[in-house]
């Protein structure tokens, strides 16, 4: 299966680790060699320094296919997160927009979309957060597209609740504009309180997912995560990549 021939994971996963020659260790021991990198193992305003944790990743023989999630809020010196993007060959940034400011920002991400060749895939994250809701996604997708699309964060997406947080239909619904994905899996509370696990062992309907990604023919990024067990989050991550191999056979 295409998708997991390109899998990556979330450098956040490794967060407890702030060297990023761990985080590319680590990466490999999971199974893996792609990454999108967060800020927490990077500053993309400091083009310069970037540049130096490229190289760590590069000899480590890891891939940086996006970074993110970044949030974008009108700051013309946002441009440096594009042009990190760049110099590490990644075609993709997942993001956040901010309710006082997105209508500036999402101009703004738009024409340095165009002008690095680079797409930007906004995160969804759940009912709690300003572009998590599902009309609040689409009037933003609405605003930004083609440039700017989806990033389904599919434990997050679940949040939102059954009736309308179906990673699966989402992936029907949303097509062309989606342009990435974090595969993430929670467990639910009576109370509504959410907790990480492998992904498949829990609430997400993971063959479901796929299958419908097949049929679309996705072609974007996709990125593993788990943010349980910071201190000691290759077991599981491990588990993660074998099960989403294991379906794919």
């Amino acid at each position: 299966m295409k998708i997991l021939d390109t899998l990556g994971v979330q450098s956040f996963c490794f967060r407890h680790f702030k060297e990023n020659r761990h985080v590319a260790e680590k990466v490999k021991e999971i199974g893996l060699d792609r990454v999108e990198v967060c800020r927490v193992h990077a500053d993309f305003h400091d083009v310069s320094s970037w540049k130096e944790t490229i190289t760590i990743y590069q000899d480590a023989g890891v891939s940086i296919v996006s970074i993110g999630v970044e949030t974008f809020d009108g700051d013309p010196k946002d441009e440096a997160i594009f042009e990190s993007a760049a110099a590490a060959g990644a075609k993709h940034i997942s993001c956040h927009f901010k309710v006082g400011t997105f209508a500036k920002a999402i101009a703004q991400v738009k024409g340095w979309s165009d002008q690095y060749g680079i797409e930007v895939g906004i995160h969804t994250h759940g009912g709690y957060m300003f572009g998590g809701s599902p009309d609040v996604v689409q009037l933003l997708i609405d605003l930004g597209t083609p440039q700017i699309g989806l990033c389904m964060d599919t434990a997050w997406v679940m949040q939102i609740g059954p009736k309308h947080g179906d990673p699966a239909q989402w992936a029907n619904q949303y097509g062309s504009k989606l342009k990435s994905i974090h595969f993430k899996d929670f467990t639910f509370a009576s109370n509504g309180q959410w907790a990480d696990t492998v992904v498949g062992e829990g609430t997400l309907d993971l063959p479901a997912l796929l299958s419908a990604l097949e049929e679309r023919n996705f072609s974007g990024v996709s990125i593993l995560e788990y943010e349980a067990d910071p201190e000691n989050p290759v077991p599981a991550l491990k588990s993660c990549v074998e099960k989403m191999r294991l379906l794919a056979q």
